[in-house]
């Protein structure tokens, strides 16, 4: 019961970042394709969510195999509080990392 919880708070939040990119123009129509190996990579932090983060996440969740660890919100925090704070993305912010806290919750 308690891993069936997981996967639904995991599938909601999942939803809900999406739908945040959506409502604050972070989320492309057309993204392009592009090879990553770390996040760096990507063109943008967006892009990274959008084409990795997200699918793998979802995959994670239809597989039921999930990290040991997520630090999606710290790679946030330093995306848009690090060097300048960026109004737009707070609710994003606060959203990866209640990502983080579920994935890391016993």
């Amino acid at each position: 019961m308690k891993n069936q919880n997981k996967e639904v708070n995991v599938s909601k939040k999942l939803d809900e970042i999406e739908t945040e990119m959506k409502n604050i123009n972070c989320w492309s129509n057309n993204p392009p394709k592009f090879e990553i190996r770390h996040y760096l990579d990507a063109p943008s932090f967006e892009l990274w969510l959008q084409c990795v983060f997200l699918p793998n996440a979802r995959k994670a969740v239809t597989n039921k195999k999930y990290p040991k660890k997520s630090q999606v919100g710290l790679m946030a925090m330093k995306q848009y509080n690090y060097h300048s704070y960026v109004e737009k993305a707070q609710i994003l912010l606060k959203l990866l990392y209640e990502f983080d806290e579920i994935i890391n919750s016993k």
